[in-house]
Formats: C-alpha cells, sequence, structure tokens
C-alpha cells in the first residue's frame, strides 16, 4: 500500500518507483512544506496533519504494522501530546516524535 504523497521523504520518492515526477509536484496553494523530525531522522512533509498511521510508516517503513505503537510529539513551543490509532496532529514546523513499539503481552 502507496502512503499519499504529502507524508513520503525524499529517500521514499526517490527510491520508489510507483512515483513520477508528475506526482510529486504539488497542488497550487499546497506547496507549503514542514520539516520535521521522527525518531531522530529529519522528514519534510507537505500535509498540514499528520495521522498515528503515517507517523508509525514514517518512523518504520518496513513495519511490523500488526503491533501497536506508543506515538509521542512535542512544538517548538512545548505543546506536547500523544497519538493513538486513528488520532491525528496539526502539524507545525520543527515538531519532533517519537515512535516506539509498545510493550503488550
Amino acid at each position: 500500500m502507496l502512503l499519499p504523497l504529502e507524508v513520503l521523504s525524499y529517500k521514499e520518492k526517490v527510491m520508489n518507483p510507483e512515483h513520477s515526477a508528475e506526482q510529486t509536484v504539488a497542488a497550487p496553494g499546497k506547496g507549503k512544506t514542514y520539516d520535521v523530525v521522527i525518531n531522530a531522522q529529519q522528514e519534510t512533509v507537505s500535509d498540514h496533519h499528520l495521522t498515528y498511521e503515517q507517523v508509525v510508516r514514517l518512523a518504520f517503513p518496513a513495519g511490523p504494522f500488526d503491533i501497536l505503537y506508543s506515538v509521542t510529539y512535542a512544538t517548538p513551543h512545548g505543546h506536547d501530546g500523544t497519538l493513538a490509532p486513528g488520532q491525528k496532529t496539526v502539524i507545525k514546523n520543527g515538531m519532533s516524535f517519537n515512535v516506539i513499539k509498545t510493550n503488550r503481552s
């Protein structure tokens, strides 16, 4: 399953032959990008919101996706929170996310 182009990193766009150059061009009025850090890796996204599922896929592109992850975030201005499956957050430039596999037995 492909992610929306808004959450593909530059590396994923270059390495994924299913995305043509025409697909990576932003629509008029949607050209703003946001630099975020996910598990200490800088990513650039062009969507104003990120979902739990999108953040998990950016953090762990190879999965596994059949387990729960703990997702926490913080903005540069001190606002922090958590994301659960099905939730989303508004993206701010410089936001950081930590994604870890949940210990469940």
